[in-house]
Protein backbone atom coordinates (compact mmCIF):
# COMPACT_ATOMS: atom_id res chain seq x y z
CA UNK A 1 0.00 0.00 0.00
CA UNK A 2 2.72 2.41 0.83
CA UNK A 3 4.61 1.30 -2.79
CA UNK A 4 0.92 2.28 -4.31
CA UNK A 5 0.66 5.88 -2.39
CA UNK A 6 4.09 6.81 -3.09
CA UNK A 7 3.74 6.04 -7.09
CA UNK A 8 0.75 8.22 -7.00
CA UNK A 9 2.39 10.87 -4.97
CA UNK A 10 5.39 10.65 -8.04
CA UNK A 11 2.35 11.19 -10.06
CA UNK A 12 0.99 13.62 -8.69
CA UNK A 13 4.00 15.82 -8.57
CA UNK A 14 4.79 15.06 -12.27
CA UNK A 15 1.27 16.66 -13.23
CA UNK A 16 2.31 19.42 -11.15
CA UNK A 17 5.70 20.53 -11.77
CA UNK A 18 5.42 20.24 -15.29
CA UNK A 19 2.81 22.95 -15.84
CA UNK A 20 5.07 25.41 -13.56
CA UNK A 21 7.90 24.64 -15.61
CA UNK A 22 6.02 25.34 -18.59
CA UNK A 23 4.94 28.81 -16.73
CA UNK A 24 8.53 29.26 -15.44
CA UNK A 25 10.09 29.02 -19.11
CA UNK A 26 7.77 31.10 -20.45
CA UNK A 27 8.51 33.74 -17.70
CA UNK A 28 12.28 33.51 -18.64
CA UNK A 29 11.65 33.87 -21.44
CA UNK A 30 12.82 32.77 -24.99
CA UNK A 31 16.32 33.42 -24.60
CA UNK A 32 16.61 31.15 -21.91
CA UNK A 33 15.93 28.59 -24.12
CA UNK A 34 17.26 29.14 -27.56
CA UNK A 35 21.02 30.09 -27.23
CA UNK A 36 21.59 28.83 -23.32
CA UNK A 37 24.81 30.97 -22.46
CA UNK A 38 26.78 29.89 -19.71
CA UNK A 39 24.52 31.27 -16.88
CA UNK A 40 21.11 29.82 -18.13
CA UNK A 41 22.89 26.69 -18.89
CA UNK A 42 23.17 26.60 -14.71
CA UNK A 43 19.88 27.72 -14.27
CA UNK A 44 18.80 24.55 -16.82
CA UNK A 45 20.85 22.36 -14.88
CA UNK A 46 19.80 23.36 -10.91
CA UNK A 47 16.35 23.23 -12.13
CA UNK A 48 16.36 19.76 -13.90
CA UNK A 49 17.91 18.55 -10.35
CA UNK A 50 15.43 20.14 -8.33
CA UNK A 51 12.92 18.80 -10.15
CA UNK A 52 14.42 15.39 -10.37
CA UNK A 53 15.17 14.89 -6.54
CA UNK A 54 11.51 15.82 -6.17
CA UNK A 55 9.55 13.14 -8.40
CA UNK A 56 12.03 10.72 -7.30
CA UNK A 57 12.18 11.13 -3.51
CA UNK A 58 8.25 11.61 -1.97
CA UNK A 59 9.85 12.05 0.77
CA UNK A 60 10.95 15.59 0.06
CA UNK A 61 8.16 18.42 0.53
CA UNK A 62 6.47 19.44 -2.37
CA UNK A 63 6.04 22.94 -1.41
CA UNK A 64 9.61 23.41 -1.07
CA UNK A 65 10.43 21.98 -4.92
CA UNK A 66 7.78 24.70 -5.88
CA UNK A 67 9.17 27.25 -4.07
CA UNK A 68 12.34 26.85 -5.50
CA UNK A 69 11.49 26.57 -9.21
CA UNK A 70 9.71 30.12 -8.74
CA UNK A 71 13.13 31.69 -6.89
CA UNK A 72 15.26 30.13 -9.23
CA UNK A 73 13.10 31.82 -11.71
CA UNK A 74 13.08 35.25 -10.32
CA UNK A 75 16.69 35.04 -9.88
CA UNK A 76 17.68 34.33 -13.73
CA UNK A 77 14.98 37.26 -14.34
CA UNK A 78 16.55 39.41 -11.87
CA UNK A 79 20.50 38.18 -13.46
CA UNK A 80 19.00 39.33 -17.13
CA UNK A 81 17.70 42.47 -16.02
CA UNK A 82 21.19 43.81 -14.04
CA UNK A 83 22.80 42.28 -17.86
CA UNK A 84 20.58 44.56 -19.76
CA UNK A 85 21.38 47.43 -17.98
CA UNK A 86 24.56 46.86 -16.55
CA UNK A 87 27.40 45.82 -19.30
CA UNK A 88 30.51 45.41 -16.70
CA UNK A 89 27.75 43.17 -14.51
CA UNK A 90 26.96 41.19 -18.05
CA UNK A 91 30.17 40.19 -18.05
CA UNK A 92 30.50 38.31 -15.56
CA UNK A 93 27.84 36.17 -16.17
CA UNK A 94 28.77 35.12 -19.80
CA UNK A 95 31.89 34.41 -22.02
CA UNK A 96 33.07 37.51 -24.41
CA UNK A 97 33.05 36.43 -27.70
CA UNK A 98 36.37 35.50 -29.32
CA UNK A 99 38.46 35.57 -32.45
CA UNK A 100 39.56 32.04 -33.35
CA UNK A 101 40.81 32.70 -37.26
CA UNK A 102 41.84 35.79 -38.49
CA UNK A 103 43.14 36.03 -42.40
CA UNK A 104 42.98 32.85 -43.22
CA UNK A 105 45.40 31.95 -40.01
CA UNK A 106 44.39 30.26 -36.42
CA UNK A 107 44.84 32.47 -33.46
CA UNK A 108 46.38 29.60 -31.25
CA UNK A 109 46.34 31.78 -27.83
CA UNK A 110 42.68 32.40 -28.72
CA UNK A 111 42.15 28.67 -29.34
CA UNK A 112 44.23 28.01 -26.17
CA UNK A 113 42.32 30.24 -24.08
CA UNK A 114 38.66 28.93 -24.57
CA UNK A 115 40.43 25.19 -24.34
CA UNK A 116 39.04 24.54 -28.35
CA UNK A 117 41.03 22.33 -30.15
CA UNK A 118 42.20 22.43 -34.15
CA UNK A 119 39.56 19.54 -34.79
CA UNK A 120 36.83 21.47 -32.79
CA UNK A 121 37.20 24.63 -35.06
CA UNK A 122 37.37 22.24 -38.19
CA UNK A 123 34.41 20.56 -37.64
CA UNK A 124 32.52 23.90 -37.02
CA UNK A 125 33.95 25.48 -40.09
CA UNK A 126 32.90 22.12 -42.33
CA UNK A 127 29.01 22.27 -40.49
CA UNK A 128 29.34 26.37 -42.19
CA UNK A 129 30.00 24.34 -45.49
CA UNK A 130 33.63 26.06 -45.33
CA UNK A 131 36.04 23.53 -46.22
CA UNK A 132 39.23 25.57 -46.88
CA UNK A 133 40.56 28.15 -44.28
CA UNK A 134 42.06 30.46 -46.56
CA UNK A 135 38.83 31.92 -47.17
CA UNK A 136 38.16 32.97 -43.84
CA UNK A 137 38.56 36.27 -43.38
CA UNK A 138 37.70 35.94 -39.26
CA UNK A 139 35.81 33.04 -37.18
CA UNK A 140 34.48 34.22 -34.04
CA UNK A 141 33.45 31.68 -31.65
CA UNK A 142 30.01 33.34 -29.70
CA UNK A 143 29.08 33.90 -26.20
CA UNK A 144 27.21 30.40 -26.58
CA UNK A 145 29.83 28.81 -28.24
CA UNK A 146 28.56 28.81 -31.53
CA UNK A 147 30.38 29.93 -34.52
CA UNK A 148 30.11 33.30 -36.68
CA UNK A 149 31.65 33.13 -39.58
CA UNK A 150 32.83 35.83 -41.91
CA UNK A 151 34.41 34.72 -45.75
CA UNK A 152 36.88 37.11 -47.35
CA UNK A 153 35.08 39.35 -49.50
CA UNK A 154 35.99 37.92 -52.91
CA UNK A 155 34.62 34.26 -51.67
CA UNK A 156 31.58 35.81 -50.55
CA UNK A 157 28.29 35.83 -52.02
CA UNK A 158 29.10 35.04 -55.48
CA UNK A 159 27.66 31.64 -57.39
CA UNK A 160 30.08 29.48 -59.59
CA UNK A 161 27.62 29.99 -62.17
CA UNK A 162 27.46 33.82 -62.32
CA UNK A 163 31.47 33.35 -63.23
CA UNK A 164 31.25 30.72 -64.93
CA UNK A 165 33.87 28.91 -62.92
CA UNK A 166 34.78 25.42 -63.15
CA UNK A 167 35.93 24.44 -59.58
CA UNK A 168 37.92 21.15 -58.78
CA UNK A 169 35.74 18.07 -57.70
CA UNK A 170 37.79 18.23 -54.47
CA UNK A 171 37.73 21.77 -53.59
CA UNK A 172 38.60 20.99 -49.81
CA UNK A 173 42.20 21.45 -47.54
CA UNK A 174 44.01 18.65 -46.55
CA UNK A 175 45.69 18.78 -43.23
CA UNK A 176 49.30 17.73 -43.52
CA UNK A 177 50.11 19.43 -39.90
CA UNK A 178 48.03 19.94 -36.91
CA UNK A 179 49.95 21.35 -33.59
CA UNK A 180 53.26 20.36 -35.04
CA UNK A 181 52.71 17.12 -35.77
CA UNK A 182 52.46 15.59 -39.41
CA UNK A 183 49.73 13.34 -40.77
CA UNK A 184 51.44 11.08 -42.71
CA UNK A 185 48.66 9.13 -43.49
CA UNK A 186 47.10 12.14 -45.27
CA UNK A 187 50.05 12.94 -47.45
CA UNK A 188 50.25 9.72 -48.58
CA UNK A 189 46.52 10.32 -49.59
CA UNK A 190 47.67 13.25 -51.56
CA UNK A 191 50.69 11.47 -52.96
CA UNK A 192 53.20 13.32 -51.30
CA UNK A 193 56.15 12.71 -48.56
CA UNK A 194 57.65 14.42 -45.61
CA UNK A 195 60.73 15.15 -47.85
CA UNK A 196 57.97 17.78 -50.07
CA UNK A 197 56.36 19.05 -47.05
CA UNK A 198 59.71 19.94 -45.40
CA UNK A 199 60.73 21.47 -48.64
CA UNK A 200 57.77 23.15 -48.80
CA UNK A 201 58.31 24.38 -45.58
CA UNK A 202 62.01 25.82 -46.22
CA UNK A 203 60.87 27.89 -49.09
CA UNK A 204 58.44 29.77 -46.62
CA UNK A 205 60.94 29.89 -44.28
CA UNK A 206 60.59 27.96 -41.77
CA UNK A 207 62.80 25.23 -40.83
CA UNK A 208 61.29 23.81 -38.02
CA UNK A 209 57.64 21.76 -38.22
CA UNK A 210 57.10 22.62 -34.60
CA UNK A 211 56.77 26.06 -35.48
CA UNK A 212 53.92 25.34 -37.17
CA UNK A 213 50.09 25.29 -35.63
CA UNK A 214 48.24 24.10 -38.96
CA UNK A 215 49.26 23.38 -42.42
CA UNK A 216 47.29 22.10 -45.41
CA UNK A 217 47.61 21.48 -48.84
CA UNK A 218 44.83 22.84 -51.34
CA UNK A 219 43.10 21.59 -54.82
CA UNK A 220 46.25 23.34 -56.42
CA UNK A 221 48.63 21.83 -54.52
CA UNK A 222 50.14 24.83 -52.69
CA UNK A 223 50.87 24.51 -48.92
CA UNK A 224 49.21 27.21 -46.30
CA UNK A 225 50.78 27.66 -43.13
CA UNK A 226 49.59 28.72 -39.96
CA UNK A 227 52.29 29.39 -37.36
CA UNK A 228 51.61 29.07 -33.39
CA UNK A 229 53.54 32.69 -32.55
CA UNK A 230 51.08 33.85 -35.16
CA UNK A 231 49.62 37.15 -33.39
CA UNK A 232 48.42 39.76 -35.53
CA UNK A 233 48.35 43.68 -33.99
CA UNK A 234 45.03 44.79 -36.34
CA UNK A 235 42.75 42.00 -34.80
CA UNK A 236 39.54 43.79 -34.17
CA UNK A 237 38.34 44.01 -31.20
CA UNK A 238 35.07 41.56 -30.59
CA UNK A 239 32.36 42.84 -28.03
CA UNK A 240 28.66 41.78 -26.99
Amino acid sequence: MSQLTDSLVVLGRIVTILPLLLMMGLFMGKRSIGELPVFDFLVVLVLGSVVGADIADPKINHIHTVVAIIAIALLQKFIIFLKMNNRKIGRLFTFEPTIVIYNGQFLMNNLKRINYSIDNILQMLREKDVFNINDVEMAVIEANGKMSVRLNPLKEGVLREDMNVQVPQHSYDIPVILDGEIQYNLLRHIRRNESWLREELTKKHIPDVKRVFFASVNEKDELLVSLKEFNPKDVPPIDH
